[in-house]
């Protein structure tokens, strides 16, 4: 059974930093792509990063630049190191993962097999 467990999410004052952590279980990161979400209330759920079997990583323009995806393999954990936060970074961030070896373009949520229960990140002005 897969589990993917998220941590790291808090409260912090925009232009801050928080690192996401994705533990997983049943499942390893480096074999196939994976990805975070995110949902702001009263939003659809949108695509953030993702990285593919081969490295190759992706954004949603809107965190290019300030958030950087990547694996450990060996913890099997996946990261999402974010730096000059925003107020509408705010949101719940949810890892999620896929069977596939290449990530989607466009974050094609029906891709994703396998869900985190989120961690909430809160970006104050």
């Amino acid at each position: 059974e897969v589990h993917l467990v998220e941590s790291g999410g808090g409260s912090v004052q925009s232009g801050g930093s928080l690192r996401l952590s994705c533990a997983a279980s049943g499942y390893t990161i480096s074999r196939y792509c994976i990805g975070w979400f995110r949902q702001a209330p009263g939003k659809e759920r949108e695509g953030v990063s993702s990285i593919s079997i081969a490295g190759t990583t992706t954004y949603v323009d809107s965190v290019k630049g300030r958030f950087t995806i990547s694996r450990d393999n060996a913890k099997n954990t996946l990261y999402l190191q974010m730096n000059s936060l925003k107020p509408e970074d705010t949101a719940m961030y949810y890892c999620a993962a896929t069977r596939r070896f290449s990530c989607g373009e466009g974050f094609p949520t029906s891709e994703y097999d396998y869900w985190g229960q989120g961690t909430q990140v809160t970006v104050s002005s």
